[in-house]
C-alpha cells in the first residue's frame, strides 16, 4: 500500500475516475474505499440513519403484520419497513467475473477485467459486511477459480487474494460455465454476472435462464470499454481479436455505422430478453463509478430474500 493511499480517506475517492482508483494500492483497499464512500454518501441521503441497517429491514408489504413495523425507521425515512426474521436476512451471493481474453481490452487507462476485479471485490466487500455467504468464480471458455461460498469475516481475504492475482484466461464461452454452475447452486439465492458478453446472446440468455429456473435472482453488469461503446476512431487501422488473435484492416469512418447499429442491436436483446426473464441487465461504461453498480445490486437484493 503506498503513502498516498494510506492518507487518502473513502469519501475522497467515490467519484473517482476507475483508472485512478485502479492506482490505489491492493484490491481490498479498493473495495473498501468504494464501499465505505457508499455507505457515506447514503448516510448523507433522505435515508439518513439507515444505509448501515439496510440489511436488516424490508419494504412493508401488504399482509405484513402492522406491529412488524419499526415506527423509528418510518420517522426518518417516512416508509414503513419492517424488521427481517433471521432466515429473511442472509443470502447466498455467487459472483461470476468473466477474465476471458476479451476482457484484456482498455482504452482509458483501466481494462474490462481490472474494472470487473475492482466491482467483484467491492461487492464481496459488501456482501461481506452484510454477512451474506459470497462465493467468486472466474471463467473463460471453462471455469478458472473457485472460492466456494461462505460468510465468515475471515472469508472475505480468500476472495480478495483471488481477485488480486487474476490473469487473462483465453476465449470467451459464457454459456458452457453457466449451465454447470447452475446445476452446483443448491438454494435460493442471487448470481452476479460481471462480462462482457462476447459470445452468442441466444447462448447468454440461455445459460442465465437456467440460474432462474432453479431459484436464482440474477443481476448481469454488462461491462464495455468507452470505445467499444463509441467506436470514436479516426485513421484506418488494424483491428486484432484479443482472443483469436485475427486480424482485419478497416477505415473506422466506413464502418462505424454499421459497428454502432450491430451494438445497439446487441444491447436491446440483451435487455428485452433478460428483461422478460426477470433479470436486471445493466451496461456499465467501465469510466462510470463504481458506486453505480452498487446501488443496483442493493436494488436486486431487496428483492432476493
Amino acid at each position: 500500500m503506498n503513502a498516498h493511499a494510506t492518507r487518502t480517506r473513502p469519501s475522497e475517492l467515490r467519484f473517482l475516475d476507475p483508472a485512478i482508483l485502479a492506482r490505489l494500492g491492493s484490491v481490498e483497499l479498493r473495495a473498501r474505499a468504494v464501499v465505505e464512500g457508499l455507505l457515506s454518501g447514503l448516510h448523507r441521503s433522505p435515508l439518513k440513519g439507515f444505509s448501515v441497517e439496510f440489511a436488516e429491514y424490508r419494504q412493508y408489504l401488504p399482509g405484513d403484520d402492522l406491529s412488524s413495523i419499526d415506527w423509528k425507521v418510518y420517522a426518518r425515512t417516512d416508509r414503513y419497513w419492517v424488521k427481517k426474521f433471521e432466515e429473511e436476512t442472509n443470502l447466498d451471493c455467487h459472483l461470476l467475473l468473466d477474465a476471458s481474453g476479451s476482457m484484456g481490452y482498455g482504452s482509458r487507462g483501466v481494462t474490462k477485467l481490472e474494472y470487473g476485479s475492482m466491482l467483484a471485490a467491492s461487492l464481496a466487500y459488501l456482501m461481506n459486511r452484510q454477512r451474506d455467504a459470497v462465493s467468486l468464480t472466474t471463467f473463460d471458455e471453462a471455469i478458472l477459480t473457485m472460492v466456494p461460498a461462505s460468510a465468515r469475516p475471515s472469508h472475505l481475504r480468500s476472495i480478495l487474494v483471488t481477485l488480486d492475482r487474476i490473469a487473462l484466461g483465453r476465449r470467451t464461452d459464457v454459456s458452457k460455465p453457466l449451465h454447470r454452475l447452475a446445476d452446483g447452486i443448491g438454494k435460493h439465492g442471487l448470481v452476479v454476472l460481471i462480462s462482457d458478453l462476447l459470445d452468442e446472446p441466444e447462448r447468454v440468455v440461455d445459460g442465465l435462464r437456467h440460474f432462474r429456473f432453479r431459484g436464482s435472482e440474477v443481476i448481469v453488469f454488462h461491462l464495455l470499454d468507452p470505445a467499444e461503446l463509441t467506436f470514436p476512431f479516426e485513421r484506418a487501422a488494424r483491428f486484432r481479436d484479443m482472443e483469436l488473435g485475427d486480424e482485419v484492416m478497416a477505415v473506422p469512418s466506413a464502418v462505424r455505422r454499421e459497428y454502432l447499429d450491430a451494438l445497439r442491436a446487441a444491447l436491446d436483446r440483451y435487455r428485452r430478453e433478460l428483461g422478460s426473464e426477470g433479470i436486471d441487465y445493466r451496461v456499465l461504461d467501465t469510466s462510470t463509478p463504481l458506486e453505480f453498480a452498487l446501488v443496483s445490486y442493493l436494488s436486486t437484493r431487496g428483492r432476493a430474500r
